[in-house]
Order: structure tokens, then C-alpha cells, then sequence
């Protein structure tokens, strides 16, 4: 069913429902993804703005890109930055705008909601005692992960992260990173015969002191080690109880208006609807 859903059916069905008098003064967010769509129900004013899953980060750029030209009103879309802003890539339409960290997974772990699920599942003497700053260490540990998925992007490896068993080269106790994780994910992707030392010159020539670790993070991999850290180093539950989709669940709803109103994402959606008047999107505090 998900290859009919083609950017021109979701830009038809953005149409139709303009059309719809509950909708004629309605804006459109087009988000990336289901998560992303069930995190922006929560920040949108629903009396004002209807949420569109896009189902792809490409679908929402070409969806958007149907709609502007045919010169439809009142339509964004909110997507995940990745690398393009440490590419240099810049959103190409005023109509577009990116996440301020890697992903919007990666905004809710940057905002108070980590604290709640470390107090909701975590295990209060253990976090008392963990020696580091708990974001930091998901952020150190995450870095190189993420320079990795960089250099396989840039560099056409072609390397695959979906179901990687992150206890191969995580530290359970300490959180920190292991040297196993190049061999991992190269057994992972069935690429045996690449060059370990190449890689990490490679990955090695993608880093600058300038860079913003938040933009090369992965908010998958963030989630991935915090489930390892709640099982052992910052808590006591089984895997079962804090398997990444709980985890992401408990985060999306965690996060709230409050931290949203503190993001350069929120005043770009400001400054888009002054542009944008009478259309809507999130409601005033």
C-alpha cells in the first residue's frame, strides 16, 4: 500500500481537504514521518493547522514542492535536518524548515522530557552516583556513530545501522564507546572487505572544531545507548521494558509545549506564520 502513496496522491489529498469547510482556513505541516506527525498533534494548534504525514523525508520536500507550484496557501514542512546543515545545504523554500539538532528524536532528548524518562524508568541511586553528565555521555558515545553514518553517506559505502546490536560496542557500565563498532556495523552490512582504516580517515576528515555535535548525533543511536543505560549503568530494568520504540513513546510525550517555545524551531514557525497571514500553526502561549 505505501508505494501508492506518492507525493502527487498526498499533495491531492492536502487539496481535497482545503476544499472541506472544516479546513477552508486551515494551515498544512507536512512532517516526515508517523512519529514526527504524532509529536507535532501535540505542538500544533489542531483548531488551526492539520498535521500531514509525508511518510518520507523526500515525499515532504516534493509534496511541498507540488503544492508552492501550484501556488497553494498556508502549507509547510518540518523536517529533519541530518547532515544537510553540516553540508552547508540550506533549506530551499521559506515554506521548509529544518529541526535545530540531527532529528527531532534528538530535540526531545536535548529538552527536560530525558529527564523525565531517566525519573519514570531509571533508578534514582544510580543516576545520583553515574559519574558524567548523562546527556553528554549519550552525546560522546553517539558521536562517532554518527560521523560514521556521515562517512558512509558521503563516501558511498553504503553501511547499514537499521537493527544493530549497539551491546557490541557499547560499555554497559560506562556508557562509553567501544573499538568493535566499525567491525559491527561492517558485518552488519555484509561489506567485510572495506578498509577499517580507511573509514576512519575518512570519518576523520568530516570533523572540524566548529561543528555543532547536536547536527551529527542520531537520535536513534542516542535512544539505542539510553536503553543500554537503563538496563544497567543508570538503572535495572530488562530490555523488554525499555526497547527504543517505549522509549521514543515516552519521550514524545514527555516533551512539551513549554520546551518547544524555547526552540529556534518554534521561532521560525513564528516568523513563517507573520509571513503567512491569516494561516496558522501552534497556538499562543
Amino acid at each position: 500500500m505505501r508505494e501508492y502513496i506518492t507525493p502527487n496522491f498526498i499533495a491531492n489529498q492536502i487539496r481535497l481537504l482545503r476544499d472541506r469547510a472544516q479546513y477552508t482556513e486551515h494551515s498544512f505541516l507536512i512532517a516526515e514521518g508517523d512519529t514526527d506527525s504524532r509529536v507535532w498533534k501535540n505542538l500544533v494548534d489542531s483548531t488551526k493547522c492539520r498535521v500531514e504525514n509525508a511518510h518520507n523525508k523526500n515525499n515532504a520536500v516534493a509534496v511541498l514542492n507540488i503544492l508552492e507550484q501550484g501556488n497553494f496557501p498556508g502549507v509547510l514542512a518540518v523536517v529533519d535536518a541530518d547532515f544537510d546543515i553540516l553540508e552547508g545545504s540550506v533549506p530551499l523554500s521559506p515554506n521548509l524548515l529544518f529541526t535545530d539538532t540531527h532529528d527531532l528524536e534528538t530535540m526531545l532528548l536535548k529538552s527536560p522530557a530525558l529527564e523525565k524518562v531517566l525519573s519514570e524508568h531509571g533508578s534514582a541511586k544510580k543516576i545520583e552516583s553515574f559519574a558524567q553528565d548523562i546527556r553528554q555521555t549519550l552525546l560522546e558515545s553517539a558521536k562517532a556513530i554518527g560521523y560514521l553514518r556521515w562517512a558512509s553517506l558521503k563516501f558511498n559505502y553504503c553501511l547499514k545501522f537499521e537493527g544493530l546490536d549497539f551491546d557490541k560496542f557499547i560499555d554497559k557500565e560506562t556508557l562509553a564507546l567501544k573499538s568493535e563498532l566499525i567491525q559491527t556495523v561492517k558485518n552488519k552490512s555484509q561489506k567485510q572487505g572495506l578498509d577499517e582504516q580507511e573509514i576512519r580517515a575518512k570519518m576523520d576528515s568530516l570533523k572540524t572544531d566548529a561543528q555543532d555535535i547536536w547536527y551529527i548525533c542520531c537520535g536513534h543511536d542516542m535512544i539505542a545507548i539510553l536503553q543500554i543505560a537503563l538496563c544497567k549503568a543508570l538503572g535495572t530494568c530488562n530490555s523488554k521494558q525499555v526497547e527504543p520504540d517505549v522509549l521514543e513513546k515516552d519521550l514524545r510525550l514527555a516533551y512539551e509545549s513549554s520546551h518547544f517555545r524555547l526552540t529556534q524551531l518554534y521561532t521560525a514557525i513564528q516568523h513563517w506564520e507573520k509571513i503567512n497571514q491569516p494561516f496558522q500553526v501552534i497556538s499562543n502561549p
